[in-house]
């Protein structure tokens, strides 16, 4: 197959790239390992209600993520943070506390991350996304671009003039072949990238009714016992089912070796910071990122503890002259790591693809 710009990764960052070329009039394609779109982004539908398993939140400041919203009428609301928080000390003592919550001034969207990338997808012509297409070889010299995929277990070779990489750069460095290979030194500044939140686990809880604000609670906890360490309200923006999720403190290891012990420390945990009505969710479930190796490779098991400074580092950037550019969240300089910053990386790429040169941005920055 040809095409002129080959999109790799069906998260937010390339399906913004893809928007952008549509709105663009530029052909592409967009193809994607896993079967699903989203990348990071999960939403699932649980007894009824949608709820994220991924990332949750944007902010004020975050014009991009505004702005893409008000474009496709998804309705934002604020991060429930009404009422007293609790914290759980390492002897598994519980206190209820006034004060800021954590996640306050947050953002949210209705029906979840994912409407976003039904909306990005549904706004593209058929034909132009294709999941179950793992990249394995890139075979690049100026002015073309040969990728070599599996498609399903067959062989799948496309020809474009570019390739953009919207997949987490330790990805990139593990699993794709370059043609020519990258110096060591690229190879190592793809390595150094972490990917992030790769290393994380969310437990979500399911209920039918909001037991922790009916007690006058936010729902915001913080733990040293664990399994979970943080908190936070997770419930829809209007009506049920409700819910709460949490961040797991467990290394990736112990996570997989102790799910089921640790599923019921959880519900121990939910009794013993909110009530004994917490004992039984309508639905309980976890979502290990470190498990997804589209995701996460064995460096990004070990989650940072900070936000790293992310951006692209420079000596990757000669690649450009040879049709290779990288456009995850990571690469971007102002909210790496962030939604906003796999849109601003998308923004990166489309204003840097040749063809796109003098074509406007498709998401002005604007307040929010």
């Amino acid at each position: 197959m040809q095409t002129n710009i080959l999109i790799v990764g069906g998260g937010l960052s390339g399906l913004a790239l893809a928007d952008h070329l549509t709105r663009a009039g530029t052909d592409f394609l967009l193809v994607e390992a896993q079967d699903n779109l989203g990348g990071r982004i999960l939403t699932k539908v649980l007894s009824g209600g949608k709820f994220d398993l991924g990332p949750a939140w944007f902010w004020p400041g975050q014009p991009r993520m505004a702005a893409l919203a008000r474009r496709f009428d998804i309705p934002v609301f604020p991060q429930h943070s009404t009422g007293d928080q609790m914290y759980q000390d390492q002897s598994g003592a519980v206190q209820r506390a006034r004060g800021y919550a954590s996640m306050q001034g947050s953002y949210r969207l209705a029906g979840g991350m994912g409407a976003l990338i039904d909306a990005l997808a549904g706004s593209m012509q058929a034909g132009h996304i294709l999941t179950q297409a793992r990249l394995e070889t890139i075979r690049h010299s100026p002015g073309k671009i040969t990728a070599l995929l599996d498609h399903g277990g067959a062989s799948y070779t496309v020809e474009a003039r570019q390739i953009m990489l919207a997949i987490p750069p330790r990805v990139i460095e593990e699993t794709v072949n370059f043609e020519p290979a990258l110096d060591a030194a690229q190879s190592q500044s793809l390595m150094n990238i972490p990917t992030w939140m790769a290393g994380k686990a969310k437990i979500l809880a399911v209920y039918d009714e909001p037991h922790w604000r009916n007690d006058g609670l936010s729902g915001d906890a913080t733990s040293h016992r664990g399994p979970m360490v943080e908190i936070h309200d997770a419930s829809p923006i209007e009506g049920g089912p409700y819910a709460l999720f949490g961040f797991v403190g467990y290394p990736a290891d112990v996570r997989v070796a102790q799910k089921d012990d640790m599923m019921e420390q959880v519900l121990a945990q939910l009794t013993a910071i909110f009530g004994p009505k917490m004992a039984q969710p309508r639905d309980l479930i976890l979502q290990d990122w470190a498990t997804i190796p589209e995701i996460a490779r064995t460096q990004d098991r070990t989650p940072v503890g900070y936000h790293p400074n992310y951006g692209l580092p420079s000596n990757l950037n000669s690649l450009a002259a040879r049709g290779v550019q990288f456009c995850s969240t990571e690469t971007a300089r102002g909210f790496g790591g962030y939604l906003e910053g796999a849109l601003e990386a998308a923004e990166r790429a489309a204003s840097t693809t040749a063809v796109l040169s003098m074509v406007t941005e498709a998401y002005p920055p604007t307040g929010t």
